[in-house]
């Protein structure tokens, strides 16, 4: 152990950038809720690819596992050792070099450390946009973002962040680092490799850098908020609005009225639009790449329409950047609202588009009869197929008495997902918390080649441990 840390420190120079007090660790060792807590042997922060690969390369000397971690924002426990104390921490935070903004070809270099947010920004400074935006984008890494596959709320219009990668840099489970930062977007040479270490969440290999596709800025994007009687009714507003903006559609989010409760009374400052209440909400943006007037008469045009057809019943659309910006606020403080009224049980699933009113209707059913009034917390990117599906214990039953039921809620949830072909994972990964979903619901022959795939380049089975694949399976 005293070798192994001393070379680690050869390999990083300075002996702070190797961490082994329990106080220094403490941060890089808990998941984003706070609900469990690992142990590690050291936290590693490298400051280059190459000081990575040495890493990599001692440890599979060494058997030590490894545990990439980028901004620690994860849910699904992937980022974070198990209680054995056998792993380091491999943090990246330090490799935050945007390495190149090439406005021409519409893609920005970065190292995997770079935060959302600053990616983000560094596009905008050149007039281009990374349209990948989420709740954590000021603190979450595009290494993180690429190992989960992250969605967020432009999926609808820009895709998945798969769909945003062109290429990546790559340290090996045997410590040799791979390069596809071409910025092609056309490469017929073989297999995929980026695919392999894309949702992969660190498994297979360390992310180090990407090229990332940029898009043109639009010159105007416009919110609305839309009242509807039911997810029915969203989703024919959500086909109506399409058929009238087309591509311009970037966002599509559905709330319920019981989110909308939350947040007014955890967060009573923020916008109350509508003064009556409806059963749900859908808050949409359509951006114009030729003007304001554009994009205002393309939302305005269908949420007319949709008014007329009486698919919405009520509609606030904002007249200012300020006025959008509270809407939004609206969406993204649901997650803290939910925090605030206390704990509750969380799915991260996706659907058919189409088959999302009537899983609500089966799955809702499903839950209150096995768990009398129990609080159905439902919103997400239906324009997707992505809902946060939250339970919340009945009015009087104590939380931590109600978490005791996860088990039997989650089959619950997750085998009607299954029967309406879904998936129990949509954004957020499977870490070390979805495990037992997977031999659940995928098949023998997907889990086969997922660990042929895990043996074939991670042999030795330091990359990761214990995440993705069922219990049970080795590398």
């Amino acid at each position: 152990m005293t070798d192994f840390l001393a070379r680690c420190r050869a390999i990083l120079v300075d002996n702070q950038l190797v961490i082994t007090d329990a106080d220094g660790m403490a941060p890089y060792l808990t998941d984003w809720r706070g609900r469990f807590t690992g142990r590690a042997r050291a936290v590693l922060r490298p400051g280059t690819t190459e000081q990575v690969a040495r890493l990599v390369r001692l440890c599979a000397e060494l058997h030590v596992p490894v545990v990439p971690q980028g901004g620690r924002t994860g849910l699904v426990l992937g980022s974070v050792p198990d209680v054995s104390g056998e792993a380091v921490v491999l943090s990246l935070t330090r490799m935050n070099r945007v390495r190149e903004v090439d406005a021409a070809n519409r893609t920005i270099t970065l190292d995997a450390g770079c935060i959302l947010q600053q990616v983000q920004d560094a596009a905008a400074a050149e007039g281009c946009l990374f349209p990948l935006s989420l709740a954590a984008e000021g603190s979450c890494t595009i290494g993180g973002n690429l190992s989960t596959n992250a969605g967020g709320t432009a999926v609808l219009r820009y895709g998945n962040t798969r769909d945003l990668c062109l290429g990546l840099e790559v340290v090996t489970a045997q410590g040799e680092i791979w390069s596809s930062l071409r910025g092609l977007r056309k490469d017929n040479t073989g297999y995929s490799l980026r695919d392999l270490f894309i949702g992969a969440e660190g498994t297979l290999g360390v992310i180090t850098g990407a090229v990332m596709k940029l898009y043109p800025m639009p010159r105007a994007s416009i919110t609305a908020l839309v009242a509807v009687s039911s997810p029915a009714q969203a989703l024919a507003l959500l086909t109506m609005v399409q058929d009238h903006c087309g591509p311009a559609l970037t966002a599509f989010e559905l709330m319920s009225q019981v989110c909308m409760d939350l947040v007014a009374k955890h967060y009573p400052d923020l916008p109350h639009p509508f003064r009556h209440r409806h059963p749900q909400y859908a808050l949409l943006e359509v951006a114009s790449s030729e003007s304001e007037e554009h994009a205002v008469g393309l939302l305005e045009g269908a949420i007319g329409a949709a008014l007329e057809a009486g698919i919405a019943a009520d509609a606030a659309v904002a007249s200012s950047v300020a006025q959008s910006r509270g809407l939004w606020q609206i969406r993204e403080h649901i997650p803290l609202a939910q925090a605030a009224a206390g704990k509750n049980i969380k799915h991260d699933i996706s659907l058919p588009v189409s088959s999302i009113p009537a899983f609500l209707e089966a799955t809702d059913a499903l839950l209150l009869r096995a768990f009398p009034g129990c609080q159905l917390v439902t919103f997400g990117h239906l324009g997707d197929g992505n809902l946060h599906y939250n339970v919340a214990p009945p009015d009087g039953v104590a939380h931590d008495d109600f978490l005791g039921h996860q088990d039997a809620v989650n089959h619950i949830v997750h085998d009607s997902v299954d029967r309406f072909g879904g998936s129990f994972s949509a954004e957020h990964g499977v870490g070390a918390l979805k495990r037992s979903d997977m031999a659940r619901y995928k098949s023998a022959v997907e889990v086969r080649m997922m660990q042929a795939i895990k043996q074939a380049l991670d042999p030795l089975g330091i990359m990761n441990p214990g995440k993705i694949l069922p219990p049970g399976c080795v590398a």
